[in-house]
C-alpha cells in the first residue's frame, strides 16, 4: 500500500532525502567499495546467497533515542531525522487506529497489545543500495517477512528495485515521489490471526543508480505478549488455525537466525514454545 496524502511535509521529505544522499556519499560509500573489493564481490561468477548487496545504518527513537550517539552524522541531520521520526509515529499509530477499525476492533487495541511495559520498540533503517555490475549474482535484501508490527517506507523516486511477492509472482513496486509504502509484519498476522498477512518482499540492485531506503518499523515492546486478539478468535473458521502466544523478544531471537526463511516455521515454532509452557 502507498500512502500519499501521509501529512508528512514534502520540503521535510525533500531534506531527508537529500542529507541522506550526501551522508553516503561522504561517509559510507568508499567504506562500501573497500568491504566489495575486500570479499571479491565483483569478480563473483555463481550466485551469492548469504550476503545482501546494502550499505545500512540504524537509528532508535523508541524507547529511547540513540540519534545522538551515532558517529559521522551532521548536525542538521541528526535533526531532521528527529524530527521526520516524530512524524512517522504519529503516522504509524494512526494507522493502526485504522487497522483496529477495519478489523471490528476497538480503537487503540492494537497500540495497547504493542506497549509492553516500555512502550513499543520504533527505529529506523536507512539503506543505500549502490550499482551493481553483477545485479543477476545477489540481491540488495535478501526475500524475506519483516519480524515486528507496521513499517513505514520512504524510498529513492527515481532507482526501482523494491518487489512483493503475490500469488506465487515477483511484483515490483515503482518508485512514487513523496509517498511512504507501508508494509505490515509478522506480529500483525499474529494480532489478526492471519486476517492480515505479513508480506513477502525482496529488494532487487541495478546496473546503474543508487537506490535510497528508509524504513521505519514500529514494533511491539520488547516484554510485550503478542497473541490473536479474543475478537478475531470469535470470527474464527475451522479451516484457520489459531496463532500462537508469546513474548515479542522470543520471537526475535529466533526470527535472528531463520529471517531469510519462510516465517510458518517460525509461527509453529512458537507455538511448540507454548506448549510446553503449559505443559
Amino acid at each position: 500500500m502507498k500512502l500519499v496524502n501521509h501529512g508528512i511535509s514534502h520540503e521535510l521529505m525533500d531534506k531527508v532525502e537529500k542529507l541522506t544522499k550526501e551522508h553516503y556519499r561522504k561517509c559510507m560509500e568508499q567504506r562500501f567499495k573497500e568491504m566489495v573489493a575486500s570479499k571479491g564481490l565483483e569478480a563473483v561468477n555463481s550466485e551469492i546467497e548469504d550476503l545482501d548487496w546494502e550499505s545500512t545504518f540504524f537509528l532508535r527513537h523508541l524507547p529511547f533515542s540513540n540519534i545522538s550517539q551515532i558517529p559521522d552524522l551532521d548536525e542538521d541531520y541528526r535533526e531532521a531525522m528527529k524530527e521526520f521520526a516524530v512524524e512517522l509515529e504519529k503516522l504509524a499509530e494512526q494507522l493502526l487506529d485504522l487497522l483496529c477499525e477495519n478489523l471490528g476492533l476497538e480503537k487503540g487495541y492494537l497500540k495497547k497489545a504493542f506497549f509492553g511495559s516500555k512502550g513499543p520498540n520504533f527505529g529506523t533503517k536507512v539503506s543505500n543500495y549502490p550499482p551493481c555490475p553483477k545485479p543477476n549474482l545477489v540481491k540488495g535484501l535478501r526475500a524475506h517477512t519483516d519480524a515486528g508490527g507496521i513499517i513505514l517506507l520512504f524510498q529513492d523516486d527515481k532507482v526501482s528495485g523494491l518487489q512483493l511477492l503475490k500469488d506465487g509472482q515477483w511484483i515490483d513496486v515503482p518508485p512514487m515521489h513523496h509517498s511512504i509504502v507501508i508494509n505490515l509484519g509478522d506480529q500483525l498476522e499474529v494480532i489478526t490471526n492471519g486476517k492480515y498477512k505479513s508480506v513477502m518482499h525482496r529488494v532487487l540492485v541495478q546496473p546503474d543508480g543508487n537506490r535510497m531506503s528508509i524504513a521505519s518499523f514500529y514494533n511491539p515492546g520488547n516484554d510485550a505478549v503478542i497473541c490473536p486478539a479474543p475478537a478475531m478468535l470469535e470470527k474464527q473458521t475451522e479451516e484457520c488455525p489459531t496463532y500462537p502466544k508469546f513474548v515479542f523478544d522470543d520471537y526475535m531471537k529466533l526470527y535472528a537466525g531463520l529471517k531469510f526463511q519462510a516465517k510458518e516455521p517460525r509461527f509453529e515454532a512458537m507455538k511448540a514454545m507454548e506448549s510446553i509452557a503449559i505443559v
